[in-house]
């Protein structure tokens, strides 16, 4: 298929141009009005702007594509509050199949999660809530027998909450490819065009099975765990290559392993103790990351380390420099996912290794307050986009979704503004241009060669305030040239 795309413009320019596409790659690009292919069909764009397709590079998309069918307590402010929520919800539908909830936040609540309180709201019912970072569940008494019986208390935390969550997913693979789908296309509508899988479990058959099945609104790069990292070397996989029979929107991505917890937790692993003690959990010792790091690399697979607090991520990059990833001769190289508290000498590290800081700028305004308490006097280091960007370090902007929505204009107006909901910019000094937020949620450009993966959008993106970064309309997405959202 081969067209024009007519009277468009680039960021920061007012001239027009025509935008030539075909054999899925940018072909030409010339001043409007410049006389070229006649034969070619003209689609006018009426002076609006065109982007590069973005990019969610760091997405948990099965469990994203279920939030929408989940109770949401991400309002509540204390657990009576999230308890209510469950009551409300029993009520309107008292069936007795499990009831599950996502999205609460308890580090700042005034009282604690317990299962009596949800007994209370819900009876024999099983009812589970997934916190906002994915990393605790709240049971009561009937879903603890089911899920985890003989546990004590109503939380399962890490790896305990991680089982939980993926036994949580509907066998029927039907309806959950049905929901995947309704996913990828709302992801269109914010222009996205690709994402990083880091969905729990082995994706390499459900993204196989959907692609076949027709789902061609996303290019995905899944990830693996630690679990299955022999089943994907067994097989051949490497990082960047394309699964055969996907028509190349399939690819090998990272290597995820979770070195640390979270801060809402209290278990993101810190130099500095947290204010009721302890400095969070290591999932791993020092050698045994770095065993997984060599192995990963030596196969050909990326590793991505989960690592949110200062010592986690000094310990990750600890053990990419003794990996030798520098970024030189091809070298496989690696990622560091979150990267949310970095202790300043550490700063330099990313850029020098060549790892890139896969980061999520709106977790920041989710997390403010929970820092402010828990990372007291030390926030000036949290989320630290601009010393990175500074420091030379690559950035790769996610969502993290469902902990953040699957929505990069969000991602893009939290690093450029540092703010959301009227509320006084968070620690400022850390915001970054518009032009560099935008390159960290691409992987392509807007030029003759180049893959025709655009968003056409309705405001310049260089002139916009961060209001109206967060609330950007997207006109149309086309990924290899083919439109997979189109309001023009």
């Amino acid at each position: 298929m081969s067209f024009v795309l007519a009277g468009a413009r680039l960021p920061g320019s007012d001239r027009l141009v025509d935008v030539t596409v075909r054999d899925r790659s940018i072909a030409s690009i010339h001043p409007a009005g410049v006389p070229g292919e006649r034969s070619l069909e003209r689609i006018p764009l009426d002076g609006r702007w065109l982007v590069p397709g973005l990019w969610d590079q760091h997405v948990h998309f099965t469990q994203w594509a279920q939030t929408a069918r989940r109770l949401d307590v991400s309002r509540a402010s204390s657990a009576e509050e999230a308890a209510s929520l469950v009551r409300a919800r029993t009520a309107a539908d008292p069936g007795t199949d499990v009831l599950v909830g996502f999205g609460f936040h308890d580090a700042l609540w005034h009282d604690l999660p317990s299962r009596e309180l949800l007994d209370a709201a819900a009876g024999d019912r099983p009812v589970v809530l997934i916190a906002g970072d994915l990393h605790c569940s709240w049971l009561n008494s009937a879903a603890m027998a089911r899920y985890a019986p003989g546990v004590e208390g109503a939380l399962l935390r890490e790896d305990a909450s991680f089982a939980l969550t993926s036994a949580l997913t509907p066998s029927d693979e039907s309806i959950l490819d049905r929901w995947a789908s309704d996913a990828a296309d709302g992801a269109a509508t914010h222009g996205v065009v690709g994402i990083v899988d880091l969905e729990y479990g082995w994706s390499l058959e459900t993204w196989t099975r959907r692609i076949a099945a027709g789902a061609r609104s996303l290019r995905v790069e899944f990830g693996v765990y630690r679990d299955r990292m022999t089943d994907a070397v067994g097989l051949g996989l490497r990082t960047g290559e394309p699964i055969e029979g996907t028509d190349g929107l399939l690819t090998m991505g990272p290597f995820k392993v979770i070195s640390d917890g979270s801060l809402n937790t209290r278990t993101a692993l810190c130099l500095h103790a947290y204010p009721g003690g302890g400095h969070g959990v290591a999932n791993l010792t020092p050698d045994e990351l770095l065993a997984d790091l060599r192995f990963a690399a030596a196969n050909g697979i990326e590793p991505a380390v989960h690592a949110i607090g200062d010592e986690a991520n000094r310990r990750a990059l600890d053990a990419f420099e003794q990996l030798g990833a520098s970024g030189r001769g091809g070298q496989i190289v690696g990622r560091i996912e979150h990267a949310q508290l970095i202790d300043p000498a550490d700063i330099p590290r990313f850029a020098a290794l060549g790892i890139a800081a896969s980061v999520q700028p709106e977790h920041a305004m989710d997390d403010r307050d929970v820092a402010d308490r828990l990372w007291a006097g030390r926030t000036r280091h949290a989320f630290p986009l601009a010393s990175l960007l500074a420091s030379g370090a690559r950035l790769a902007f996610g969502s993290d979704a469902p902990v953040a929505p699957l929505d990069p204009w969000a991602a893009i107006a939290s690093a450029v503004g540092r703010t959301r909901d009227g509320r006084e910019p968070w620690h400022p000094e850390q915001r970054i241009p518009v032009e560099a937020a935008l390159d960290a949620s691409t992987r392509s450009r807007v030029a003759v060669g180049e893959p025709a993966d655009l968003a056409i959008i309705e405001r310049d993106p260089f002139a916009a305030t961060p209001d109206e970064l967060r609330a950007m309309p997207v006109a149309a997405t086309l990924l290899a040239g083919r439109f997979t959202h189109d309001t023009l």
